[in-house]
């Protein structure tokens, strides 16, 4: 990535920002989203990234932006629960910024787990049934992923641009994630929703490992498109992180089944180690790592 011109979009979420905070200082890195408030833009700019505020939902909404770049990752996404705006900002969106930056050496879309089929305990693979996974909480959000889907793989097929699609499991790191919130919950004695057929099995991701990873779903792109899951290579489950979070701090999960929750949803990892190899950060490190940066005071 060293020296090379860089577009992420999605600048302002969880995900997107340790990016920006690890390239912005080896690469020429552009950062864009809407940009609603001055304090978001301020935040990205302290990161290294040049802003570029656009509406990917708005037909027009890249006109006059650069379009030179080396790599373009896309991390945007809306969950406004209004079907007509999310699929146009996810589906629509990711094929104009496709168009837009079509002469890109390499494109990676990060899709969701969440556009797979609930199938209890079963890892999924790539080639998995699809499904309407979490319309319960975001009911525009996996119908909106498996849109974005089929309109990166047109764009890619048609104008033979590199594509990676990565379908994200649960990142979490020293900047939070599910499991911190779980920890919050656990700390205000809020119950935790869980499927009742346990236990809730995922992939936790470190920020960590993604970063490590990025580049090499770069190196994956293909006209083809590449489609690869991308998680941790341990699976580990809520009921386990939450027991792990009660050694760390004392505090005791209060579990509330409801088979309406999000069920267990753990990948198979077979192609995602052919492609990228292995991740290296054990969840158990990184959530403890997570508890010491964010609430030092609850560890006992």
């Amino acid at each position: 990535m060293k020296d090379k011109k860089i577009l992420i979009t999605g600048a302002t979420g969880q995900v997107a920002q340790p990016v920006l905070a690890a390239w912005s200082g080896q690469a020429d890195v552009y950062a864009l989203a809407r940009f609603a408030r001055d304090e978001d833009r301020a935040q990205v700019e302290a990161l290294g990234a040049t802003c570029l505020a656009a509406d990917l939902a708005d037909p027009q909404g890249l006109e006059g932006l650069p379009d030179d770049f080396d790599y373009v990752l896309n991390f945007a996404v809306v969950k406004s629960g209004d079907f007509d705006y999310d699929l146009a900002a996810n589906g629509e969106g990711v094929g104009r910024l496709m168009l837009h930056c079509r002469q890109a050496k390499a494109f990676l879309h990060l899709s969701s787990t969440a556009v797979y089929e609930y199938a209890g305990h079963a890892p999924r693979a790539e080639d998995a049934p699809l499904g309407d996974n979490h319309r319960v909480m975001f009911p525009t959000y996996s119908i909106s992923k498996i849109a974005a889907e089929t309109v990166c793989r047109f764009v890619a097929h048609q104008f033979g641009i590199p594509t990676t699609i990565a379908r994200l499991s649960v990142p979490y790191g020293d900047n939070g994630g599910w499991p911190w919130y779980h920890l919050m919950m656990m700390e205000q004695g809020i119950p935790i929703e869980v499927h009742p057929e346990g236990p809730n099995n995922y992939n936790l991701l470190h920020v960590d490992d993604y970063l490590e990873k990025l580049p090499r779903l770069l190196a994956a792109a293909s006209t083809d498109v590449t489609t690869v899951n991308f998680g941790g290579s341990d699976t580990t489950s809520i009921e386990a992180w939450c027991a792990y979070l009660t050694e760390l701090t004392g505090l005791e999960p209060v579990f509330q089944e409801n088979p309406k929750a999000f069920g267990s949803l753990s990948i198979d990892t077979t192609r995602m180690h052919e492609l990228i190899g292995p991740t290296a950060v054990d969840w158990r490190d990184g959530v403890r790592r997570m508890v010491e940066s964010l609430s030092p005071q609850l560890l006992q």
